[in-house]
Order: C-alpha cells, then structure tokens, then sequence
C-alpha cells in the first residue's frame, strides 16, 4: 500500500551465559575487586525479516547466570512488538508495576532491561545501515525527548528544556559529524593501572600508554595507602608532573577515610578520584569533594538509575559524570543522563571498564558531542585493551583516540564461536579449568 509504514516484529529472543577468565592474569583487578572474570549476561534478539539485534549486562563473574535469567524473564515484553517502537518498549518495561517491585529501576532487574533496550537498538542501527552514535545524532530533537522517562527528573530537567537543548546544539551538527569521523573522540587508557600488576608491569604499560598517545591514565587504589604512594611515584617518573593520571577506588572507603587517603595522595596531583564510596552515598560524595577540593571527584559506574544521577548533580558532588552503557535502562535513560550533566554543565566521561563496554559507550559518548554538548574539551572515554577480539565490530583506537564506527549497530555483537567458548560452564574454556 502507497504510503505504509513496513513493521518488523520480533519473533525470537535467547540468551547466553558468557565468562572471560580474565582472574587468571589479574587483568580488571582493584581493591574492591581482587579476581573479576570479565562476563556478559547476552541476550539475542530476531526478527521475522532475518535481523538481529545483540545486547548484554556486564558483571564480574559469579551472578552472571542470575543476570542471565533476569534477561529471560523480559521475553514476553519483547515478543511480538515492533522493534521501531523503542520509547513505548522501554517505558512498559520500566514501569511494570510487578518488575517495578523489584527494584525499583535499581539492580539486576534494571540491567536486565538494559540488555534488553541497548539489543533492541542495535537491531534498529542495523536495519537503519547506520552505526548507533550516527543514528542518535540523526534523529530530530523531538523524537529524543520522546524517548525519554521524565519521570522524577521535571525539578532538575524538564521536557521543554530538554527540547530546546537539543535545538540549540543543531546548528553545526553537520561539521561536528564530519569532525568526529576525521579526529574521533579522545580516550584515556586504565590499562596500567590495575593493582595486581606489579610496579614493573605498571612502568612499561606507563610508557607504553604514553607511547601509544593517550592523554591521560587511570591508576587503581585503595588497598593499600603505602603501596598508592609507591605506585603513584612510578606512574610520575614515568609520565611527568602535570601529565593527568586519575584514581579509582571503586568503593573502596567510608567518608571520613576517603577524604584522609585522597589528601595523602595530594602531592601526586590526581586528575580526578573515581568512586570514592558508596555509589548510593549523595551527600558523601558531597562531604568528599568538600573534604578534598580542589581534585575533582567522578562516579557512575554503578549508579543505578537517572534520579541518583540528577541528586549527584544537585548536590554539587561530581565534577565528572560516568556514564555506563549496561547498567542503567540503556540508550533511553542514559540519554536523560547526559542531558542532565549538560544542564548541570558537568563533562561526560564514561565508564568503560569491562568487556564489551568500550564498545557500546563510545556511541554514546560520540552521539553527546554531535547533539547535546558541541564540544570535546575535558571529555575522555575510558579504554581498556581486554577482549576486544571478540566482538565482530571492535573498537579502534589511533593515536590515543576512539575511531567513530561506521558498521551499522551498536557495536556489541559477539562472534558465535567466542560465545560457544566461553559460554559457561560447558565451554571449551570452562571445561578445562
């Protein structure tokens, strides 16, 4: 029929429970952390044309297969629905009144959604022939704002603001896509720095860091303060004074010790100190950033939903806002966040340390500089060089910057025979340990 919108249904959705023994080397190790196997909770989503759309939540080992069946139990939200319409597909599942009691919005129910969300969009990426961040960028400002929960937001964003945000940042949009795929997006690198690694490994993956063009590092902590001092020395004398070298205590301290710890590591001049405490603790955050002014404090990693984020921003207790692409509601509630932190006029710098999460964030953090912010000034993603191999569109990295994608999706297709591999616990990988 002239005219006639094509619908495209999804007929078939299975997931995998798939673990990296990543422990085995020490890679991904902090304070809070000692042995993670980096792990994908990974959901495939078909449709009755033949596409399909690939998503996951990321965890650290034991939990995954619990993460696995959270997945599952979203099929009959997903099953028979157009994979066009993804802001009604988000917004049922979120506001379920029965998943609702599960968290609400918070923990494994949550990143289950997110799987499921972030898969959808890789299935319309693919059809559309377009990668995520272009797709995104695309799109009129109305049909994001449309996309989007307000929903405990409106006293910190509303709609009307949101919109006419996303009108002022049109104007350029052109050059700025043009731009990204010439220079891409800076990236800074925390490979050096995970605290199984010896000062040894730390040194020559220090300069190795430098050698490679990223502009900044990120050194784990928490464990120990004499060791942080000593290891925080080397990464100096390898990469000078002023160069920027962030913290990361994932969680590591109260408050009262936080703010002691960060000030013996004053004289080392931190970029930033990374989730200094509870990602639940606000108003900690707040006491922190007082307490340690003026290194500036970042968190998100696992923030588990836009209203803490927008109580962070309120508070005035981030100067740094760390998206993660497979822990809130997907593309939909991080769209929200970003927005947010534009409005706040707090940098985006995302998380991206675990498997396949460099993958997806970077069309976020891409899609930020073209539609909402216009600038990549003190931005950063993080880049960790861990198992990238094993998606079908990794990402690249030049010079000490992301390479825009330019393969249709979001990036987080797995090859079969990784997955057959890995798959716990009756991979090949699995079976011999």
């Amino acid at each position: 029929m002239t005219g006639a919108v094509a619908t495209y249904k999804i007929v078939g959705m299975e997931t995998h429970d798939v673990r990296f023994p990543t422990s085995r080397e020490l890679d991904g190790s902090d304070a809070m952390n000692p042995d993670p196997d980096y792990s994908a909770a990974y959901v495939v989503l078909k449709t009755d044309d033949g596409f399909e759309g690939h998503g996951f939540a990321f965890t650290i080992g034991r939990g995954n297969d619990i993460q696995t069946t959270a997945i599952s139990a979203l099929e009959p939200y997903v099953l028979g629905r157009d994979v066009e319409d993804l802001g009604a597909l988000y917004k049922n599942m979120v506001n379920d009144s029965q998943l609702r009691w599960l968290g609400p919005e918070k923990g494994v129910m949550h990143m289950a959604i997110s799987a499921v969300v972030n898969g959808l969009w890789d299935l319309k990426a693919k059809r559309a022939g377009k990668p995520l961040w272009r797709l995104l960028s695309e799109m009129s400002s109305e049909e994001i704002v449309d996309l989007i929960d307000f929903r405990y937001l409106s006293d910190a964003l509303t709609p009307d603001e949101a919109l006419q945000m996303l009108r002022n940042a049109e104007q350029g949009k052109e050059e700025r896509i043009n731009r990204l795929i010439e220079v891409g997006y800076p990236a800074y690198t925390t490979s050096p720095g995970w605290l199984g690694y010896d000062d040894e490994k730390l040194r020559r993956l220090c300069k190795e860091a430098l050698d490679q063009g990223f502009g900044q590092i990120k050194l784990k902590v928490g464990a120990d303060l004499e060791d942080d001092r000593r290891r925080f020395r080397v990464a100096r004398e390898v990469c000078g004074p002023d160069f920027p070298i962030a913290i990361d205590a994932n969680q590591r301290w109260d408050v009262g010790s936080a703010i002691a710890w960060i000030n013996a590591l004053r004289e080392f001049n931190p970029h930033w100190v990374e989730e200094p405490t509870s990602p639940d603790d606000v108003l900690g955050h707040a006491a922190i950033a007082k307490g340690i002014d003026p290194i500036p404090v970042a968190t998100g990693e696992h923030v588990q939903n836009r209203i803490v984020f927008k109580q962070l921003l309120q508070a005035g207790a981030i100067s740094y806002l760390q998206i993660d692409s497979a822990r809130v509601g997907g593309v939909n509630e991080n769209l929200a966040i970003m927005l947010l932190a534009a409005k706040f006029g707090v940098p985006v710098c995302p998380h991206a340390g675990g498997v396949g999460l460099c993958e997806l964030v970077q069309h976020l953090a891409m899609f930020d500089y073209v539609a909402i912010t216009g600038t990549m000034d003190n931005r950063v993603i993080e880049y960790v060089d861990h198992l990238h191999e094993h998606f079908a569109d990794p990402v690249v990295i030049r010079d000490g910057r992301y390479v825009a994608p330019s393969a249709p999706g979001f990036s987080a297709e797995m090859h079969p025979e990784s997955i057959a591999a890995h798959t716990f616990p009756g991979g090949e990988v699995w079976r011999d340990a």
